[in-house]
């Protein structure tokens, strides 16, 4: 869930060390911290709250001619932006975490969970603790073993006394120009450079200085140099791994012009629908999936969808078009709830594993206990080298781009798109579509893009109205049938995540089992009722919300007649009804964006949230 840099080369490292914290800011907000090695010495600044705080400790610690470090250029550090599991936000808990004698800093993304047995031991050894961590008794061990063994074999030593899901970079007073990483089912990857090497938990942190990239799995060190780079695996067997280059502008990472990343990644939604379908819906009467297996497709039987969050949300609206095209069962999981159940999954199962960071603790676990079961296991990742990719038989991947705004935009709609192109070519396999219906259904699938830039460009007025008459409202309630209900699901999350509304969601037709009891005449009722099947049963629900004074908003196809229903009703483009979540989605997304704005939110850095959740 944190962030981790490191550096080691000819370049003065704090400026490096604090840029790349900036583009890792989204994993953790809660406090900061760089150490830097110099003439024998760590040097450690650590401030609460985001790196704005750190900054400006750095800023006022060189004022006051304070450590060496800040005057004297260094070339070797580490650095840490945090979201707080273990210890309450303090300055003493942030990181890096660090030895009672100053000889081995470090930083750590992950949770250590037999810490309290190693903590004991090292308390009756006499050790004295600075923190509430689980994490600072990896500083301790490492430094234990330093005099015996060295920093490269003390971490090892260590790395393999502990129980959880980490990674973390070690670095030592006594041993200049050296940092060690190690990974354990979080992420950790190695940028390469001509004289210099970073680490780092994600690529933005380096991606202008390297685009050439190694990235660590599970049971394995690496060693940096500002020479190279050097592997092991846990038990010290060296190895060689492959690097690779990524393609991403570093002008990605900025928000080029708009006022937050949030409304920057909403406004680069019709880019990442059309970069995840293009070479893939070449056919006019198909899809193209060359990344499975079409026997497979073909034969399945049965297709288990698992995920967290927004994925969730994606992985439903999958559900519904697998069903309705490819007519095979398919079950939906929330992946924290199914690795727990004892669930019935073997031989002949398709586990679909969907994760924007393809880092997610929850799904990893779900894809891995189906795997071990005997199910083939299919990953729907953003990120290229990431865990899901390596516990996965297959991977497809979604082409949003890097996403900063935690509260998920692009990478939802481009998820969908995934799991439509999927849909479509097992219907294609099965025989379960006409090629004709194929046809109609590919070609709107690819004026998708088109119609969200055009809902974008366009504006609305009516987004900015309502808005402006309900953002001061403490509860709202979502609606929406079919694949409206996971529409709703999403737009729903976004508000809670953004604006801190408490807001609910629900099967329209589950409104009178219980939630109706919520509404009053000051209650907002956003309601997803765009052309389908089911239109007629969704106005109905919608006049049962009126008659009991709510303000009904509703999201509707232009076209379609709602009567005098709804008190403002959010238009977007007619496309086929099971391809309407890719824009109805988009007004609600905006919606909760104008009303997080107008109650003055941090709309990128929601608050007690992280991009990528790397703990249970």
């Amino acid at each position: 869930m944190c962030g981790i840099v490191g550096y080691v080369g000819h370049q003065e490292v704090q400026d490096i060390l604090l840029s790349g914290l900036e583009k890792l800011e989204y994993r953790g907000y809660d406090s900061a911290g760089i150490s830097i090695q110099n003439d024998g010495q760590l040097d450690v600044i650590r401030a609460v709250g985001n790196l704005s705080q750190l900054k400006a400790a750095v800023e006022q610690r060189e004022a006051d001619g304070g450590v060496a470090v800040l005057v004297t250029p260094a070339t070797t550090g580490i650095g840490h932006t945090r979201w707080a599991t273990h210890g309450r936000v303090t300055e003493e808990n942030a990181h890096p975490h660090y030895d009672p004698e100053d000889r081995v800093h470090v930083v750590v993304n992950g949770i250590v969970e037999n810490y309290m047995e190693l903590k004991q031991e090292l308390l009756d050894s006499g050790a004295a603790f600075s923190s509430e961590t689980d994490v600072e008794v990896i500083a301790h061990l490492i430094a234990r073993d330093l005099e015996e063994h060295g920093l490269v074999e003390s971490t090892r030593r260590t790395y393999n006394r502990l129980r959880g899901h980490y990674s973390f970079v070690a670095v030592a007073a006594e041993e200049p120009g050296v940092l060690v990483g190690a990974r354990k089912e979080c992420p950790l990857i190695v940028g390469r450079g001509d004289g210099e090497q970073f680490l780092a938990s994600g690529i933005p942190a380096f991606l202008a200085h390297s685009r050439t990239v190694q990235a660590l799995e599970d049971d394995e060190l690496v060693v940096l140099t500002a020479d190279g780079a050097r592997f092991l695996h846990a038990d010290g067997t060296p190895f060689e791994r492959d690097t690779y280059q990524v393609d991403w502008d570093a002008d990605a990472a900025e928000k080029g012009g708009f006022e937050t990343f949030m409304l920057k990644e909403i406004h680069e939604q019709a880019d990442a629908v059309a970069d995840t379908i293009a070479d893939r819906t070449v056919r006019p009467d198909g899809v193209d999936l060359p990344e499975l297996d079409d026997e497979l497709l073909r034969g399945a039987t049965r297709l288990i969808i698992v995920a967290c969050g927004t994925s969730y949300h994606a992985g439903l609206i999958g559900r519904y078009a697998l069903e309705e095209w490819a007519r095979i069962p398919v079950e939906m999981d929330v992946a924290s709830e199914y690795r727990y159940r004892n669930p019935v999954v073997g031989p002949g199962d398709i586990v679909i594993g969907i994760t924007q960071s393809g880092e997610t603790l929850d799904t990893l676990a779900a894809m891995r206990l189906a795997r071990e079961r005997g199910a083939t296991v299919i990953a729907v990742t953003n990120i290229m080298g990431s865990q899901a990719t390596r516990d996965a038989h297959s991977t497809v991947y979604t082409r949003a781009g890097l996403e900063i705004g935690v509260a998920a935009t692009k990478t939802f709609v481009a998820q969908v798109a995934v799991m439509y192109l999927l849909a479509l070519r097992m219907a294609e396999l099965r025989g379960t579509l006409t090629p004709e219906r194929r046809t109609e259904l590919v070609t709107r699938l690819k004026r998708i893009p088109h119609d969200i830039g055009v809902m974008l460009d366009k504006g609305s007025e009516t987004i900015d109205r309502v808005a402006e008459r309900h953002f001061e409202k403490e509860f709202f309630l979502y609606l929406g049938r079919h694949v409206g209900l996971p529409v709703s699901l999403e737009g729903a999350l976004k508000l809670k995540e953004i604006s801190y509304i408490a807001t609910d969601a629900y099967a329209a037709g589950e409104m009178k089992h219980g939630p109706i009891a919520l509404l009053d005449q000051d209650t907002p009722v956003v309601v997803v009722a765009t052309d389908s099947p089911v239109l007629e049963k969704v106005i109905s629900n919608i006049q049962e919300v009126k008659v009991r004074g709510a303000h009904v908003i509703a999201v509707a196809t232009e076209g379609t007649d709602l009567g005098d229903n709804a008190e403002d009703t959010l238009r977007v483009p007619p496309t086929d009804w099971m391809l309407q979540p890719l824009l109805a989605v988009i007004p609600l997304q905006l919606l909760a964006y104008r009303i997080a704005r107008l109650r003055g939110l941090n709309v990128d850095q929601p608050r007690n949230l992280a991009k990528t959740v790397t703990v249970e």
